[in-house]
């Protein structure tokens, strides 16, 4: 596994995107597409917002997704098994990296076919506590013209992610401005950040 972190890693201080191919196994990538399909038939993913608690909006023209946040108090082995894939790396970093996180937040996340989310930060303008932004991809056989790419504007190009499954892309939350492009297909991940206090 520190291979996989070591690729993402490289990869971020080579472009400031980093990228690595399995950073899920295909076996949790799959339990988590379940338990998010799961989530949606009983109607508990929620439409997600723009903003934070102080200034929360909705608006489906500039942002149409579906959220569910995950939290260890769910007590879900498969949900459990991502966190602790998640101390690992977090432990890597601070090792190697001296990022100084202290936690993490996490949501499913889900595009259905039309939807989208326009260019913006991660970052909130009165919270500076996310510090790095990963998203981690369930989908299986995405194909070209299924659309629903990651576009990162770099100062002098975009770079498009197909969200292809175990994927896992990592950038700074307050560095990038990105967009989800328009989704021909339902569009699965999970994302989230990397946080200090």
């Amino acid at each position: 596994m520190n291979t996989t972190f070591e690729d993402l890693v490289s990869t971020y201080l080579d472009n400031n995107v980093g990228l690595t191919d399995n950073f899920l196994s295909e076996a949790l990538a799959s339990k988590l597409k379940g338990n998010l399909l799961n989530l949606l038939s009983h109607n508990q993913m929620q439409t997600a917002g723009i903003g934070n608690k102080t200034d929360l909006i909705h608006n489906k023209s500039i942002r149409s997704d579906k959220i569910y946040w995950l939290d260890p108090k769910h007590q879900d082995e498969h949900e459990d098994s991502f966190f602790e894939l998640m101390d690992r790396f977090i432990d890597y970093l601070n090792r190697t990296c001296y990022t100084g996180i202290t936690g993490y937040e996490f949501h499913y996340a889900l595009y259905e076919k039309g939807t989208l989310y326009k260019k913006h930060l991660d970052q909130f303008v009165n919270n500076k506590g996310r510090a790095f932004t990963m998203i981690m991809y369930l989908n299986v056989d995405w194909k070209l013209g299924d659309g629903g790419e990651l576009c990162i504007h770099h100062s002098n190009h975009q770079q498009k992610i197909t969200p292809l499954n175990g994927k896992c892309v990592f950038f700074k939350s307050s560095e990038l401005l990105h967009e989800v492009l328009l989704s021909h297909q339902p569009r699965l991940s999970i994302t989230g950040w990397l946080k200090t206090d």
